[in-house]
């Protein structure tokens, strides 16, 4: 609302003007304004001009202020008058818009952790209980620690730039030990580990690992966990029991998975685990086997000492088990229809 600016020295045309502005207020906001610029302590419009019946006569002294005294009775009736008209139409308006509380109100939506790092804390717990430590590493490693010490030879198919992704040019036939890469599982945190820890141990590696595949059961990005228990005396026997316990806990007591004989130049022997997919197919979940002397000799570690197992699982793979989904992609492509399900 905008008033009319007054003289310092208020005249009574001011005050009754000011006065026929409060049946125009559309608020007590409004009306509270009006009513500060009449009747103020210091600097009210009515409150100056009865300060000036001072320096009047006698005579003129009496007229002035039977004059005021009129204005002032006129600004507080029709004030006390809009008041009310205002407190009524805000009561007419909340008696029209009557609140039903007998009605639903809508669901509030709360935010929730994506299943995937939702399943790797279950992992972390699941191991946890069984006496595993967590660890995590670099998501960008080196050709040394993502292969040479993981006993992959020089040759290996695995090394192909066709497959891994390389943070600068490799040429073809060139080795490099510190050639930086995207690291294609999480077995270099296990170097990592045995290199800063003492046997014996146990632990768990989860995180991101990158290859150069993709289609409905391969992703150039996903996730995996390790697994590496070394002591004196540690068999096959040890690691079957630990993954078939881990493997009904995290995906089911009803689970239906197969072993196999399996290659990998870090385990000696080596084996693959695949579970039954989709009430079809077997769907390859886990590669394992006992450590290779190389690998243990490479992390100043006495093969004749000590030994152990190393199994590593793809999570989206458990995942996808776990809840009969039939393409990884889903995972990534943030659709709120596939995730509020979870």
């Amino acid at each position: 609302m905008s008033f009319i600016f007054f003289s310092i020295f208020p005249v009574s045309s001011d005050i009754s003007a000011l006065i026929d502005h409060i049946s125009s207020c559309k608020s007590l906001e409004d009306l509270k304004t009006i009513e500060h610029v009449l009747f103020s302590r210091k600097s009210g419009l009515l409150t100056l001009a009865f300060k000036q019946l001072n320096t009047l006569s006698p005579k003129e002294k009496k007229i002035k202020a039977k004059e005021l005294n009129a204005l002032k009775k006129r600004a507080q009736e029709t004030g006390n008058g809009m008041r009310e008209a205002l407190k009524k139409r805000v009561t007419d308006a909340a008696e029209h818009n009557v609140l039903d509380i007998t009605l639903d109100l809508p669901e509030e939506e709360h935010g929730h952790l994506h299943l995937i790092p939702e399943y790797i804390a279950q992992v972390e717990d699941v191991f946890g209980r069984l006496g595993f430590d967590v660890a995590y590493g670099n998501e960008i490693e080196t050709e040394e620690t993502n292969f040479d010490l993981l006993n992959f030879p020089k040759d290996h198919p695995a090394r192909d730039s066709q497959g891994i992704f390389y943070l600068c040019n490799k040429e073809r036939g060139t080795q490099s030990a510190q050639q930086p890469l995207l690291r294609a599982h999480t077995s270099p945190v296990q170097i990592h580990y045995m290199r800063t820890h003492t046997p014996p141990l146990r632990m768990i590696c989860p995180g991101k690992v990158y290859r150069k595949d993709a289609d409905a059961t391969h992703s150039p990005m996903f996730h995996q966990f390790e697994a590496l228990m070394i002591d004196t005396d540690i068999s096959l026997a040890h690691m079957k029991s630990i993954m078939e316990t881990a493997m009904r806990e995290l995906m089911g007591s009803d689970v239906e998975f197969r072993w196999r004989t399996g290659y990998f130049p870090f385990v000696e022997p080596g084996l693959e685990v695949d579970v039954r997919w989709r009430g079809a197919g077997w769907l390859e979940i886990a590669g394992c086997g006992m450590v290779h002397p190389n690998v243990l000799e490479h992390c100043d570690i006495d093969p004749k000492k000590w030994q152990g197992f190393a199994f590593g699982f793809g999570i989206e793979r458990m995942l996808m088990i776990k809840h009969h989904i039939p393409d990884i992609r889903l995972f990534t492509e943030g659709d709120l229809r596939f995730l509020r399900q979870f």
